[in-house]
């Protein structure tokens, strides 16, 4: 009988091939990883070490100096970054109901279409604010909140009557209804992205499921509390830790509404870190410190969020 042993010289050399073909693997890997370090990586370490210097970028006749915590210990003392942080914080109380629960009550009503095309039609209608871009949008916005030529006050004084042209709301500038009016433009603007994340889970959930809840007596509100919400709520939790962080962050919207007076509603601790950084004596340095005291406080508040929502799912 012929041995079916095979040689050490073949044995070596499927294993030099199955080597060969781990590296060529990684080379697939390797565009996308240059990318990440060189785009994500490396800025975030350079900016961590500036953020311990008195760095300038303007300042070419003076070395920079290691300060050690000294920009942390005066950005916690600043007033501005302070009310910064709770005026942040309040437009992600305003802006965080409104993504979860405004999206789900479209994308029921959108899940409940059963002819293709109109369920189609109105998937692409709410998708067509999220394909345009950022600057445009607040450029709108800004224009339809403007106090004496904007459609929104147009139609509240000569349409509906509701309110005259000394007595008509002023949305934008230093006016209490400033972040309320950004966090609509936000939930406007979302409104199809969001909506798309629980068309999705509502694909998920068994149409047997709920015919049979039919059969037995349940309504439309008991089968939303006890089929439809529980089987939902992981997406409901994604969208609160992602857009926690978002909300958190805004900068654009701000600026472009706000302006960078500190006087503002809309004079978050971005808007600060920015100014700060690019024209309140461009002290780079201090900015960085306030943008990771800031990112630090989003993380602990995400991996509480975490926390929580692993100990409700276990």
């Amino acid at each position: 009988m012929a041995s079916t042993t095979l040689s050490p010289t073949l044995s070596r050399a499927a294993v030099r091939r199955r080597q060969l073909r781990e590296n060529i693997n990684w080379l697939f890997v390797l565009p996308a990883l240059v990318f990440f370090v060189g785009y994500m990586v490396y800025p975030i370490v350079q900016v961590f070490l500036i953020s311990f210097t008195d760095y300038r970028y303007l300042n070419v006749t003076e070395p920079t100096n290691f300060i050690g915590l000294k920009n942390y210990l005066d950005a916690l003392a600043d007033p501005k970054f302070q009310q910064g942080i709770w005026r942040a914080l309040y437009f992600t109380l305003l802006f965080l109901p409104g993504v979860i629960f405004i999206p789900l009550f479209v994308a029921i009503l959108v899940d409940r279409v059963t002819n293709p095309t109109l369920s189609t039609l109105y998937r692409l209608i709410l998708l067509i604010p999220a394909v345009i871009p950022g600057p445009m949008i607040f450029v709108l916005w800004r224009w339809m909140y403007d106090y004496e030529v904007g459609p929104i006050n147009t139609i509240l004084v000569d349409v509906l009557h509701l309110f005259t042209f000394r007595t008509a709301p002023q949305w934008v500038g230093d006016t209490p209804l400033a972040i309320p009016a950004v966090a609509f433009m936000e939930w406007w603007w979302g409104l199809g992205y969001h909506t798309m994340f629980f068309l999705a889970g509502l694909a998920a959930i068994p149409r047997e499921m709920t015919e049979a809840a039919r059969v037995d007596g349940a309504n439309e509100w008991q089968l939303f509390w006890k089929i439809t919400l529980p089987r939902l709520r992981p997406i409901m939790l994604i969208l609160v830790v992602l857009r926690f962080g978002t909300a958190m962050a805004v900068i654009e919207e701000f600026i472009i509404m706000g302006g960078l007076n500190s006087n503002m509603p809309t004079y978050t601790w971005t808007v600060y870190m920015w100014h700060t950084a690019f024209n309140l004596g461009w002290l780079q340095g201090y900015a960085a410190a306030m943008g990771w005291l800031g990112a630090l406080s989003m993380l602990v508040v995400v991996g509480f969020l975490f926390y929580i929502f692993r100990n409700q799912d276990g």
